[in-house]
């Protein structure tokens, strides 16, 4: 088992980065030995991973962390960095090497203080590996004046030190930052092969992991939890009613409610798993006794706090309500290719029946005005339009049609 075998279906990406690694490799080597450097190397001190949710953008990023971090006595015989089993590989997967820094963000983006924070450690030489590797996997949730603060690491970077940035397009990058980053693009992975990792790698039966990748169309993420998650099933059975729903006004108001309410329970659910034991942690290490007063002089934390969740709560419904509308996007989608007669395969086979009712009795006009009216939901939510209003209009053009 190698770093890349969780790197479903990009093969170029693989190669590409597998031979930066080797490059990377001879290069610390050369330098620990005083020997000249060849010229060029595949290597480089920023990297940009794009590509569409669920191709494994962070995966990638990962696994090229780990291979910069190899230590497996092969590579001296000529083997490629990245064997999986040494520590130096072994802890950067599992995100315990002390010079490599995975970051992402439950809250809606990333400030100026944390960028800082990074900025001031991508200068330290690397403490126990070879490289100091700092993975960001939501830069598109960069504020314009964090990344501006980042654009400076990037021009000026340490001679040992490593930026891999993830997003889902180019456009999501500031121009200065991404004009300074070597740029990898990853495909959507072919559904067999999230299929062939659900059932390698989770156990998961072979009927259910194809149907599960055929349903998500690819992304590995999503797929893993409709496999493996009961609830998750649930909610997606929910959603793809909504179409036979909305006949009537009555019907697109309760319909759009139940989503809110849905991602309203999604983030609930997940505010009860983690807010509660941070709370508890913050309150130990500020000196509380359970049950009893703070110490005066730690409000302004126990506010600070309160912010941060209060923000990651909302992150997670408008997450859990943009998986909703990706869904229903792909529901119009076999709509759509069962009017024209496309030959492609239908993602959501497993409600055939109402595919076919829907298809029936609308034309594909109709559907691509729905599929429209689905894309201007996430549009308004964007835009800190109020979720329960973007949704109730939306469903009224879906009614519409």
């Amino acid at each position: 088992m190698t770093v890349w075998d969780d790197l479903v279906g990009q093969d170029r990406v693989r190669e590409q980065l597998a031979a930066a690694a080797k490059d990377a490799d001879a290069l610390v080597t050369a330098v620990s030995d005083r020997k000249p450097v060849e010229q060029g190397s595949k290597m480089t001190h920023a990297w940009l991973f794009t590509g569409p949710p669920g191709s494994g953008r962070s995966t990638a990023a990962r696994a090229f962390a780990a291979a910069l971090q190899c230590t497996s006595p092969d590579r001296a015989l000529g083997g490629e960095p990245g064997c999986g089993f040494c520590d130096g590989c072994h802890t950067s997967l599992i995100g315990t090497h002390a010079d490599v820094q995975v970051i992402r963000t439950d809250l809606l983006s990333i400030g100026v203080k944390e960028t800082r924070d990074l900025v001031r450690r991508a200068q330290l030489s690397p403490a126990v590996g070879r490289w100091q590797v700092i993975v960001m996997e939501d830069a598109d949730r960069l504020t314009e004046g964090a990344g501006n603060v980042l654009l400076k690491a990037v021009e000026e970077p340490a001679p040992r030190t490593v930026w891999m940035l993830c997003a889902p397009s180019l456009e999501d990058v500031l121009p200065t930052i991404r004009s300074r980053c070597r740029h990898l693009t990853l495909g959507t992975p072919p559904v067999e092969a999230v299929a062939d990792v659900l059932i390698r790698r989770d156990g998961v039966d072979p009927e259910r992991a194809h149907a599960a990748a055929r349903a998500t169309q690819g992304h590995i993420g999503r797929a893993r939890r409709l496999a493996t998650d009961e609830r998750a099933r649930a909610r997606r059975a929910a959603v793809l009613k909504v179409p036979l729903r909305v006949a009537d006004v009555g019907g697109c108001l309760k319909a759009a409610q139940e989503l809110i309410d849905t991602a309203t329970d999604d983030a609930k659910q997940m505010a009860e798993e983690v807010d509660v034991k941070e709370t508890e942690d913050l309150k130990a290490a500020l000196g509380g006794v359970a049950g009893g007063r703070m110490p005066r002089g730690t409000a302004g934390a126990m506010k600070e706090l309160e912010d941060k969740q209060k923000r990651r709560k909302t992150r997670t419904q408008r997450d859990s309500l943009d998986l909703a509308l990706t869904e229903l996007t792909g529901f119009y989608r076999d709509v759509l290719a069962l009017q024209l007669g496309s030959r492609i395969a239908l993602a959501n086979v497993d409600v055939q029946d109402s595919l076919d009712r829907i298809a029936e009795s609308s034309t594909p006009a109709q559907t691509l005005r729905r599929i429209e009216a689905v894309i201007a939901c996430r549009r308004a939510m964007d835009r800190n339009v109020a979720p329960l209003l973007a949704v109730e209009a939306m469903t009224m053009s879906l009614r519409a049609g």
